[in-house]
């Protein structure tokens, strides 16, 4: 079975069959094999969107409704990389995962970070190819049952909490820049700073870009709470 036959199984039709391949493209992959120009990291950041947008929608029409900071918690809770990699194993997505030879020894089709990766590009190649209706369709699946029962830890997203105390006090935003790469590939580290106008806020590392978000904002959240 590949991917497209996954598709068919739910009566999804594809336009683009190389977009949707795409999505699964690991930038170990490129590496190896010339005959792909891009890895899934700008349709990473599509997913990422459509996710959040989804996940907002699905909170806010919750009854009873929700309060902003319960939806705001519980949205971080249902997007973040533990999340979505399990979302990825139920569905069993990760079986297409084009991975170099190097990536493919070390575990990397179970590594949560490329899988969470991987469905956001998927998700971001299926809204561009066949629109709203068929994500709705997938997240349904996976999301809609963990909304029902969320997990008992609460998820601090201190991305989100930074920005709403610059925003009380200003209508500025904050930005995060990778400066740091170390390691290999199958165990890499990750060090960002936020930034705001020109001046670093904080600085975090993490096994990934999203985990180092997310302690560059929470050292930042707490240097500027005290």
């Amino acid at each position: 079975m590949d991917i497209f036959d996954w598709l068919k199984e739910r009566d999804i039709e594809v336009k683009q069959p190389k977009l949707i391949l795409n999505a699964f493209v690991h930038s170990s992959y490129v590496n190896e094999n010339k005959n792909f120009e891009h890895d899934n990291e700008r349709l990473e950041y599509m997913g990422d969107a459509v996710l959040q947008v989804w996940t907002a929608k699905k909170l806010f029409l919750i009854e009873p409704p929700l309060n902003e900071g319960q939806m705001t918690t519980l949205r971080a809770q249902l997007v973040c990389e533990q999340a979505l990699a399990q979302y990825t194993l139920k569905l069993k997505l990760n079986q297409f995962l084009l991975l170099g030879v190097g990536e493919e020894k070390t575990g990397g089709r179970e590594r949560e970070s490329i899988m969470a990766d991987m469905f956001e590009a998927f998700i971001g190649a299926l809204y561009l190819d066949s629109g709203y209706d068929v994500i709705d369709k997938i997240l349904e699946e996976v999301i809609t049952p963990t909304i029902s029962a969320p997990k008992p830890e609460v998820l601090i997203d201190y991305k989100t909490k930074l920005q709403e105390y610059v925003q009380s006090d200003s209508r500025k935003t904050v930005h995060y820049e990778l400066v740091h790469m170390s390691g290999p590939s199958n165990k890499p580290e990750f060090e960002v700073i936020v930034m705001m106008d020109d001046i670093t806020l904080g600085r975090g590392k993490g096994a990934s870009k999203k985990k180092a978000e997310q302690a560059a904002a929470k050292d930042a959240f707490e240097k500027m709470v005290k």
